[in-house]
């Protein structure tokens, strides 16, 4: 089969290929594992902390890719979810011990011994890819192919993000990024909140005249103040400049979500202008995102079918990843960007 693999870590767009395309065995499912024919894959940036070594992959080569869709095609003498045949998507997380405090108590997302597909185990940028039958999750009718990879990160995420700004119908909320997850959870919260003000802080000016489209109240640049401060702000962005920017923006008694995996280095120097008063005090609360749970994806499928949400993407042929990681490291972003197979 065909697979778009990492051999070596390096920095995206300094001349060498981030991914090589290989031809390697389809692999085989065994005990409850099921062999997924791939037919999308979605982009993200953590595949770009993966190849510059941020959170680098558990072994090289790694064939990256977490926001998985795709036929079950054969499946392990340990299986019993009768998936065979179905169309699943298979997202961040892979695998989890199952026995832990964290998994027993639904915070899977915390196990110690927590799989991150692509990473830890070979993910979708490939033809087949293999995963446990109760990490793949049954996909709603209504919801294509392409539409659906980002539902899977992006959206699944987001739902998470968006279910720990603790926010209620008629308070304010903010994104800054207006990426993948940012333009989903701004239609999420317009259904679970109608009488909210969204707000969206982002760098381009087309990102900005996007928000507005999907119905966002205000708009401006990462750094521009709102007219008023805000009960909650979910941050999606690499970078340490909106986490401060977002903290002065908070009102009261706000909230602050970060939504990365990792945060850059590059501007790390902007924490030393935290001011207490400015930025932390009046009970100011901050917390994070760390990966998500098979239920924030299979609330997320639902929620989108419900709404129905609609993701926007750019699809590019498997032998074009490198192009599409290139373009969204440079900020070339409208949507999703999407690896199509079938």
């Amino acid at each position: 089969m065909r697979a778009m693999r990492i051999h070596q870590l390096g920095v995206i767009g300094t001349g060498v290929p981030a991914l090589n395309l290989d031809r390697i065995p389809v692999p085989v499912p065994r005990g409850n594992d099921l062999l997924i024919r791939v037919h999308a894959c979605g982009v993200c940036h953590t595949e770009i902390d993966e190849i510059e070594g941020r959170t680098a992959p558990a072994e090289l080569p790694m064939t990256p890719g977490h926001q998985v869709v795709g036929t079950v095609v054969d499946q392990g003498k340990d299986c019993h979810l009768e998936l065979l045949n179905h169309r699943v998507g298979v997202a961040w997380i892979h695998s989890a011990c199952g026995h832990c405090q964290w998994c027993v108590s639904g915070r899977e997302n915390l196990c110690p011994d927590f799989s991150a597909c692509g990473r830890d185990a070979a993910g979708g940028y490939a033809e087949y890819l293999t995963v446990p039958e109760s990490f793949a999750h049954p996909l709603p009718a209504g919801i294509g192919d392409l539409e659906a990879t980002p539902l899977l990160c992006a959206g699944a995420v987001g739902f998470r993000a968006l279910s720990l700004c603790r926010l209620e119908n008629g308070q304010s909320l903010g994104l800054t990024g207006f990426g993948a997850s940012g333009h989903l959870v701004l239609q999420m919260a317009r259904h679970l909140y109608p009488d909210s003000r969204l707000f969206v802080f982002a760098r381009s000016e087309k990102e900005r005249e996007f928000a507005a489209k999907l119905g966002a109240c205000w708009t401006g640049n990462t750094a521009d103040k709102p007219p008023a401060g805000l009960d909650a702000i979910i941050d999606t962005t690499p970078a340490w400049l909106p986490v401060v920017a977002a903290m002065e923006a908070l009102a009261p008694g706000g909230r602050l979500v970060i939504n990365a995996i990792r945060k850059e280095s590059g501007d790390q120097d902007i924490l030393s202008t935290l001011d207490y008063e400015t930025h932390l005090w009046k009970e100011k609360i901050l917390s994070t995102v760390a990966n998500v749970t098979r239920q924030d994806v299979r609330e997320c499928l639902r929620l989108a079918a419900e709404i129905p949400l609609r993701s926007h993407v750019t699809a590019f042929p498997l032998e074009n990843a490198n192009q599409a990681l290139l373009e969204l490291k440079q900020g070339n972003i409208r949507g999703a960007k999407v690896l199509k197979l079938i």
